[in-house]
């Protein structure tokens, strides 16, 4: 992979992780365009999501710090220690997947674009829903909605199949406020993408192909791309999701994944 390759894909990355349109499936669309394949597709996979994961720790670095100091607090149980435990329990569908389902996650990757283009109607289909349900824009998120939140983001380890899409949608339709849930969203993916980061590095570094598959340039130029347009995307999303604009995203992931769908049968 080239520094300029990186580049576009790092761009790609950090836009659509946080819009909803599948971060993982526009990485796959742009492998297929580019000719990128093999090992690099895992490894960059690995060091953008960690860049975005980053950029979310920038732009919200004010709701963090509070959580952080309210969860260590010498207070038995307030606000933040909820808030932190109903984060826990939208981890829980996605670390079940992680540990018993990895490998079968991981075979859906760079084997085509079909898979990516239904899941990309899938993700059209759902944030049309949301934006025509009629939320009843409860207070709080309960600590079901969380743990139903995170049975969304577990199902969009697939290719196409937006997790902030996926994750937002899930909640407005459950009747959450949208600058809740969008907020909400952003923060319960950061702990999984770490660990799964930390620990796909740690396996590349013991195998020693982190040079061979994906060269050090590239992998620095992919990183810094991916966190600058990610603090650009998160800003823009919350702000966007406030608005209640889905719908134009909606339409987006109609025509892309129809064009996927159609250019798999017909070429």
């Amino acid at each position: 992979m080239s520094w300029i390759e990186a580049l576009i894909l790092g761009l790609v990355q950090g836009l659509t992780e946080f819009l909803p349109v599948s971060s993982s499936g526009h990485l796959e669309i742009g492998h297929a365009l580019l000719g990128v394949s093999g090992g690099e597709n895992l490894t960059f996979a690995i060091v953008v999501h960690a860049a975005t994961v980053l950029s979310t720790m920038v732009i919200l670095w004010k709701e963090i710090g509070q959580l952080l100091k309210g969860t260590f607090s010498s207070t038995k149980w307030n606000d933040e220690k909820t808030y932190v435990a109903k984060l826990v329990v939208s981890m829980i569908p996605v670390f079940i997947v992680g540990v018993f389902f990895k490998d079968a996650v991981e075979s859906f990757f760079g084997n085509g674009l079909l898979l990516v283009g239904c899941c990309l109607l899938a993700t059209a289909i759902l944030l049309a829903f949301a934006y025509f349900a009629k939320p009843r824009k409860k207070e709080n998120i309960s600590f079901f909605d969380a743990f139903v939140i995170g049975i969304a983001q577990a199902f969009a380890v697939l290719p196409g199949l937006s997790r902030s899409g996926s994750t937002i949608a899930t909640g407005l339709i459950l009747g959450n406020k949208k600058e809740t849930i969008a907020q909400f969203s952003f923060l319960m993916v950061l702990v999984p993408i770490l660990g799964e980061a930390f620990l796909e590095l740690f396996d590349i570094l013991q195998e020693g192909v982190l040079g061979q598959d994906l060269p050090l340039t590239s992998m620095l130029v992919g990183f810094f791309a991916a966190f600058l347009s990610g603090c650009f995307a998160c800003k823009f999303m919350i702000n966007l999701v406030k608005k209640g604009k889905l719908i134009y995203f909606a339409i987006y992931c109609l025509l892309v994944g129809s064009i996927v769908v159609i250019n798999y049968f017909c070429l």
